[in-house]
């Protein structure tokens, strides 16, 4: 079965003390879904049409994993916490095997 990564991108951050708060309990919960944070940060590069924005890379067993991750009760506090703090676009991708 091939693996699952989420995508997450932060168009704008509007309240870094929630994103900050967001992250306190969004990475435990992650890790306690199976979740492995893999890298975080600004792009070193951007390429053709790539956009400066901090990124989130995360790996899980499976997409059913990963689903089971977003929608689990400790990630949805995360998500509380967060509130309208940020605006992200977050994708569950497939690997490739």
């Amino acid at each position: 079965m091939p693996k699952a990564y989420w995508i997450v991108c932060y168009r704008s951050v509007s309240n870094p003390s929630a994103v900050a708060e967001y992250a306190k309990l969004a990475g435990p919960a992650l890790e306690a879904a199976g979740g492995r944070l893999l890298a975080r940060g600004l792009p070193a590069k951007t390429q053709e049409a790539g956009i400066s924005q901090r990124t989130v890379l995360i790996e899980f067993e499976s997409v059913a994993q990963a689903i089971a991750a977003y929608e689990s009760d400790a990630y949805k506090a995360a998500l509380r916490a967060l509130g309208s703090g940020a605006e992200r676009d977050i994708r569950i991708v497939e690997g490739v095997s």
